[in-house]
């Protein structure tokens, strides 16, 4: 079985570098680079995925693969199917392919140090993209606000069902994201449990952000006869799980849930009734200008960046972006707007005379 996945992960790696790679720029672009400096389409740029699990980092790779292409960069992607070990051993192989920038999405906050150490070691700075590596003083970290992600939901929820019996699906365990967006979570909702408006009946993580577990500890929590008035999801994913688990008892749009990423599903669930939000997260703005840095980085340029984040021991230079809570009333303001999913696609289920008139 080693030596299947072994050769497995080897084709993988060549079919990647076959995809993503991108030939030199012009001739007069490279006659205008100043004398020592590194020119875009010299740069090459590794990018350690953890994950493709989820919609939304297929967007995101596409993205800064397209924008580095369009900067003349070359880019190898990985990724390592939430194993953490093949995600080290992976980020080995891109610091062999003499990378000068390393863009890392960890599977593993903890974890994730080695791979930090790995490229430090070989003199090669590392940007983390949208989860940060706990302990490790990377030299940049490029996201959204997290925690303000996790207030906007719990903002919609507490707003829609301010009293009542709340189940909390928590993302993985060694995702910290997943513990920035609690913190938002109970930012909005220590408040309302104290004085006991709400009350949070269930709550797990689930690992690798695994659907299952949002399906089962709702299923079990109504099992038990314990009546559900909101469930905050840790990303849409998860919200699907639990309103799966929902319709089983015909609860599916009677229970409020919210979660986060602007999935195509979850949009369509939302003006069909199911999901009462989901936060945007706008994948354009972050995946270009991951790119863009990266890029700058590798050449030596300084970043104008002026917030930072502790990771648990240093404070690190963080490249902030905002999120927006979505609901039925602003989806066509915001996600159709910005073209993220087209009207056709999320009103898919919906008759077309009640859809909203396009401005």
């Amino acid at each position: 079985m080693r030596l299947i996945r072994a050769s497995t992960v080897f084709l993988l790696v060549v079919g990647m570098v076959i995809m993503f790679t991108t030939g030199c720029q012009d001739a007069d672009v490279q006659l205008n680079t100043p004398e020592g400096q590194k020119k875009d389409d010299d740069i090459k740029i590794g990018f350690s995925m953890g994950t493709l699990q989820e919609e939304r980092w297929q967007r995101d790779r596409d993205i800064l693969v397209a924008r580095a292409r369009e900067l003349g960069a070359e880019v190898i992607i990985l990724n390592a199917y939430n194993d953490s070990e093949e995600q080290i051993r992976q980020t080995g192989y891109l610091i062999e392919q003499g990378i000068d920038i390393l863009i890392i999405i960890p599977n593993d906050a903890e974890k994730g140090i080695e791979m930090v150490n790995m490229a430090k070691r070989a003199g090669i700075k590392v940007i983390c993209y949208d989860r940060l590596i706990r302990n490790a003083n990377v030299d940049l970290y490029i996201s959204f606000d997290n925690v303000r992600v996790g207030e906007l939901m719990a903002l919609e929820l507490a707003r829609e069902v301010p009293t009542g019996n709340y189940v909390i699906l928590k993302g993985s365990p060694t995702d910290y994201n997943s513990t920035m967006l609690y913190k938002g979570h109970m930012n909005i909702l220590n408040s309302y449990i104290r004085r006991g408006n709400i009350r949070v009946v269930a709550e797990t993580w689930a690992q690798d952000w695994a659907r299952e577990y949002g399906f089962q500890c709702v299923e079990e929590t109504l099992e038990k006869g314990i009546e559900i008035n909101g469930i905050i999801a840790g990303n849409d994913a998860l919200a699907a799980a639990a309103i799966e688990a929902l319709s089983e008892k015909r609860l599916a749009g009677k229970v409020a849930v919210v979660g986060h990423d602007a999935d195509l599903s979850a949009c369509q669930r939302v003006v069909e009734g199911t999901q009462l939000m989901t936060v945007y997260k706008p994948i354009d703005k972050i995946a270009k200008a991951a790119a863009e840095t990266a890029i700058k980085m590798a050449k030596g340029e300084e970043l104008n960046v002026s917030d930072t984040i502790n990771d648990g021991k240093y404070d690190v230079p963080y490249l902030m972006i905002q999120p927006i809570a979505v609901t039925i009333d602003n989806m066509q303001d915001t996600i159709i707007k910005d073209s993220f999913h087209r009207m056709e696609d999320i009103y898919i289920n919906i008759p077309e005379y009640q859809w909203p008139k396009e401005e």
